[in-house]
């Protein structure tokens, strides 16, 4: 399988934190948080859709709830493929940042 992109990296492990409230109001919260950068609702959508389809993530759909105006949740949570491809990434970040001297963002460091 091909490496994921940093959006379905991202998504995945907001997923993953979110547990059973994994949607997408949490999940670009989470990661607005996290990173600092507002992300747009289509920009989690695209992501989410993808990871389905390759089988990382499932859906299911929750009852109506009256706070919502009737609307339901569409709840997302991790397969054992998803759990493996964040190990893999992880190890895969961790290995290509392994031998790399420490930055530095002081003059004359280029």
């Amino acid at each position: 399988m091909k490496l994921l992109t940093r959006a379905e990296e991202f998504v995945l492990i907001s997923v993953w934190q979110l547990q059973g409230n994994a949607y997408s109001i949490p999940i670009r919260e989470r990661i607005k948080k996290i990173s600092g950068e507002k992300w747009s609702l289509g920009a989690v959508y695209m992501p989410l859709e993808r990871l389905e389809k390759k089988g990382l993530l499932t859906s299911y759909f929750t009852g109506s709830t009256p706070e919502r105006g009737g609307r339901q949740k569409r709840i997302y949570q991790l397969t054992d493929r998803g759990k493996q491809e964040l190990i893999r990434i992880r190890q895969v970040q961790s290995d290509m940042w392994a031998d790399i001297p420490e930055l530095s963002t002081e003059a004359g460091n280029e």
